[in-house]
C-alpha cells in the first residue's frame, strides 16, 4: 500500500537518530594514537569465493482488505477505504461499482478536502424509475461536488459490476485501483476483499516514448484500460473527460495485463495494438506467459469466485470456452473454491454475509450444472468436517477463512519439483478480477462464423505472472503478510561460481502472491453442496440466527 495510503509505521518500528546529531569530543589531544593496522587479507578460499546469486524480494502486486472483527496479526499489509481515499492530495476521484453508499465513500476522504475533490460516481441503474438509481441521487444530492453518471448497458441480463477507483492528485500524479468490493460498509467489514494498485502515474514528459505495446507492459496496459473507458461512451459521453485526461499520464512503470469486459458483440483480434474483451482478453494474455504443463509439474487452476451464474445443462461452455482459455491441458487439474452453507454459517457475519454469496441449484438446469461441477468444489475455508481429509500438518494459514470471500481470483500453479508436496507450490499467473464464473461477465461461446464474441457486463481485473520481473523470477504464495519470508543466508553453493561469474541474469526474484485463502484446498465431501442464497436455512448460524429465503 506504499503508493496509496499515509506511511505506517511498522510493528517495532522506532523514530531514527537526527542525522545531525552532535558527536562526542574526544577525550584528550594527547591521548595515544596506535598505528593503523595492517590491511588484513582474507583467506582465499574456494569456499569464500563462491555465493549465492543476488537475491531480490518482492511484495505481492495484490493486498487484501482490513477485517474488522480480526486480530492485528491477522490483518497485516492491509488497507481500509480510507487508506485509498484519504489522501488529501486527491483532487479528482472516478468510483465505479455496482453498489454504491454514498455517504460511506465520502467519509474516506480527508475532511479537510471532503468538499473540494469532484467525484464521479458510475453506476449501472440505468433505468430512471429504477429505486437504486432514486436512492443515489437523493444521497448526490447531499454534496455539491458528487456527479452521477449511468453507464450503458444494452444487454438484458448485463450489470455494471467493474469495481475500481482513477485518483488524481494535486502533485500532477494519477493512480488506478481495482478492487473486488462494492461500495458499501458490509463490504469493507468482515468480508475478504482484494485489490490491485498502480503506482503513482507522472505525467507524460514532452521527449518520452512509452513504446510499442506488447502484452504486461505499461503502453499496453494504457491502450487497453483507455479503450475500456471509451466503451462507456457508446450512447452518450460519460467517461470522456477522464480518457482525455489519463491520455496525458506515463502508465510506463504499471507491470501487468488489464482484463476487462464490456457490453456488445466484440471481433476477437490476434493484434496487441487492439484490445479484447473478456474470455478473449484472457486468452490473448496467457499466449504471451510460461506454464509448467506437465503430469509432473502437476498444475492446477484455482478458480475463486463469490458467484456462479446458469452456465448451460451441459458442460459444454465451461470447458470448451472458460476452461479452454485458462490452459485445459490433459495435466491440469481445475478447482473451483465456493464456500458451503456450514462456511457461511461460522462466518464473522453469519448468515448476513451469504447475501453477498451466489449460485443456484433449484431448476432442473441448475441441478444438471451441479452435477458436472460438483468434481472440481473445493472449500473456502478448508476445515470441513464433512470434506475429503487433507494433510492438516501442511496446512498454510491466510488468516481468511471466516471471513467470507468476496474476492475473485484465478491463480494457475505447479510444483517445482515432482517431490514438493501441495502447498510448496509456484505460481504461474494470477487474475484478481470483479468477474465470476458468468457469461455474462466472460461472454458466450465464440461465434465463428462472425470471429465475435457477445459479453453483457462491465468486469475489469488485473493479471500478473513472474516473468514481468525479472527473467529468473519465480512467484510463491505469500500467507498473513505481503512478503515471502527471507530465503536462507548461505555460502558456498558448490556451483564453482565466483562472485565475478556473476551478471544480472543470475539474480534470483521471488515475488509475493498474497494468498486469500488457505492451503491445500479440500475438496468437497458426497453430501456437501454450495451455499446458495435463494434457499432457506434453518440451521442456526454461530449468532443464532436462520436463514429464511
Amino acid at each position: 500500500m506504499e503508493s496509496a495510503r499515509k506511511r505506517r509505521v511498522s510493528d517495532g518500528d522506532e523514530d531514527g537518530q537526527n542525522d545531525n546529531q552532535q558527536r562526542s569530543a574526544p577525550q584528550s589531544l594527547t591521548h595515544p594514537i596506535s598505528p593503523p593496522l595492517k590491511k588484513r587479507r582474507l583467506p582465499d578460499t574456494p569456499t569464500e569465493a563462491k555465493y549465492h546469486p543476488p537475491f531480490k524480494s518482492v511484495g505481492s502486486p495484490f493486498q487484501l482488505t482490513k477485517i474488522k472483527d480480526l486480530p492485528a496479526g491477522l490483518n497485516k499489509d492491509t488497507y481500509t477505504l480510507r487508506d485509498v481515499l484519504g489522501d488529501p492530495l486527491i483532487s479528482e476521484c472516478w468510483e465505479f461499482n455496482y453498489l454504491h453508499d454514498i455517504d460511506f465513500l465520502m467519509s474516506a476522504f480527508d475532511e479537510d478536502v471532503r468538499s473540494l475533490v469532484k467525484v464521479h460516481v458510475v453506476h449501472g441503474f440505468w433505468k430512471r424509475e429504477d429505486p437504486n438509481r432514486l436512492a443515489l441521487q437523493e444521497s448526490a444530492a447531499r454534496f455539491n461536488n458528487v456527479t452521477l453518471h449511468a453507464a450503458f448497458l444494452p444487454e438484458m441480463f448485463g450489470t455494471h459490476h467493474s469495481k475500481m477507483f482513477i485518483l488524481l492528485r494535486h502533485d500532477d500524479t494519477a493512480q488506478i485501483v481495482i478492487h473486488t468490493a462494492n461500495l458499501i460498509t458490509r463490504d469493507w467489514t468482515n468480508m475478504t476483499q482484494g485489490a490491485w494498485l498502480s503506482p503513482r502515474l507522472p505525467l507524460l514528459k514532452p521527449e518520452h516514448d512509452e513504446g510499442r505495446p506488447r502484452i504486461g507492459n505499461g503502453a499496453k496496459f494504457k491502450l487497453d484500460f483507455l479503450n475500456y473507458l471509451r466503451a462507456y461512451d457508446t450512447k452518450r459521453p460519460t467517461c470522456k473527460d477522464i480518457t482525455a485526461k489519463l491520455m496525458k499520464y506515463d502508465f510506463s512503470s504499471i507491470n501487468g495485463s488489464l482484463i476487462s469486459s464490456v457490453p456488445g458483440r466484440h471481433t476477437v483480434t490476434q493484434s496487441t495494438s487492439s484490445t479484447n474483451f473478456g474470455w478473449a482478453a484472457m486468452k490473448s494474455a496467457l499466449a504471451a506467459v510460461p506454464i509448467h504443463s506437465t503430469i509432473e509439474h502437476k498444475p492446477e487452476v484455482a478458480i475463486q469466485i463469490s458467484s456462479i451464474a446458469t452456465l448451460g445443462p451441459t458442460d459444454s461452455w465451461l470447458k470448451n470456452t472458460f476452461l479452454n482459455t485458462l490452459g485445459n491441458t490433459p495435466a491440469t487439474t481445475f478447482k473451483v473454491v465456493f464456500p458451503t452453507p456450514d462456511e457461511i454459517r461460522k462466518s464473522l457475519d453469519g448468515y448476513m454475509s451469504g447475501g453477498s454469496i451466489h449460485t443456484k441449484t433449484q431448476s432442473p438446469q441448475q441441478v444438471k450444472q451441479l452435477q458436472y461441477l460438483k468434481p472440481l468444489f473445493h472449500h473456502w475455508a478448508n476445515d470441513s468436517a464433512s470434506g475429503l481429509p487433507i494433510n492438516a500438518s501442511k496446512v498454510k494459514n491466510s488468516g481468511r477463512k471466516r471471513a467470507a470471500p468476496h474476492i475473485k481470483t484465478y491463480i494457475r500453479s505447479h510444483r517445482p519439483t515432482p517431490e514438493s508436496s501441495e502447498t510448496d507450490i509456484h505460481i504461474d499467473w494470477a487474475l484478481l478480477t470483479s468477474a465470476n464464473l458468468s457469461k455474462q461477465a466472460w461472454g458466450e461461446a465464440l461465434s465463428a462464423k462472425e470471429n465475435t464474441v457477445r459479453i453483457s457486463s462491465y468486469e475489469i481485473g488485473v493479471l500478473v505472472w513472474p516473468g514481468l520481473y525479472g527473467e529468473n523470477a519465480v512467484m510463491k504464495p505469500a500467507f498473513l503478510e505481503d512478503a515471502l519470508p527471507p530465503p536462507e543466508q548461505t555460502r558456498g553453493d558448490g556451483d564453482g561460481k565466483g562472485k565475478e561469474d556473476y551478471d544480472g541474469k543470475d539474480e534470483v526474484v521471488e515475488v509475493a502472491l498474497r494468498m486469500p485463502y488457505d492451503l491445500p484446498l479440500q475438496p468437497y465431501g458426497p453430501g456437501e453442496v454450495p451455499w446458495v442464497a435463494t434457499a432457506s436455512h434453518t440451521e442456526p448460524d454461530w449468532m443464532g440466527r436462520i436463514w429464511q429465503a
